[in-house]
């Protein structure tokens, strides 16, 4: 009887192994920004502040959150990818969410959009602070 129980526990902690090394690589891959299967796209964001564009929206969503047009740089520049508020394809096209902090403190994402040798700021979100906005 002990020689079988001690086989059903040796199963039981490998099962206990696998499904913990699953759970670990499947969420890992979440905080590095990308849901399970895919990859990072193989080009980056041409963070070049020349082809600039602020979309309506975005500069509705500035106003009220008291974000300017250099703190949008400012992120542009120096801000994180958060792969996993972005949508990219494996060619690097879609929507870019940058991440980081203002010279004033602010702490801000700002998504960028790649669009025909521009790059549109879509939105900008303080990650701090609701503040009222009637932006359409």
């Amino acid at each position: 009887m002990t020689k079988i129980w001690m086989k059903y526990r040796l199963i039981f902690l490998i099962v206990i192994l696998i499904v913990a090394f699953l759970f670990f690589k499947y969420y890992s891959s979440k905080e590095n920004g990308h849901s399970s299967g895919t990859n990072k796209p193989t080009t980056g964001l041409d963070r070049n502040s020349n082809r600039l564009s602020i979309s309506q929206h975005a500069k509705c969503r500035m106003e009220c959150r008291d974000i300017t047009e250099e703190e949008i740089r400012e992120i542009l520049s120096d801000g994180k990818i958060n792969y996993y508020k972005s949508s990219l394809n494996n060619e690097g096209e879609g929507t870019y969410a940058l991440e980081g902090y203002s010279r004033d403190k602010q702490h801000l994402r700002i998504v960028f959009a790649t669009k025909q040798n521009k790059l549109v700021v879509v939105t900008c979100i303080d990650l701090d602070k609701e503040w009222p906005c009637d932006c359409n």
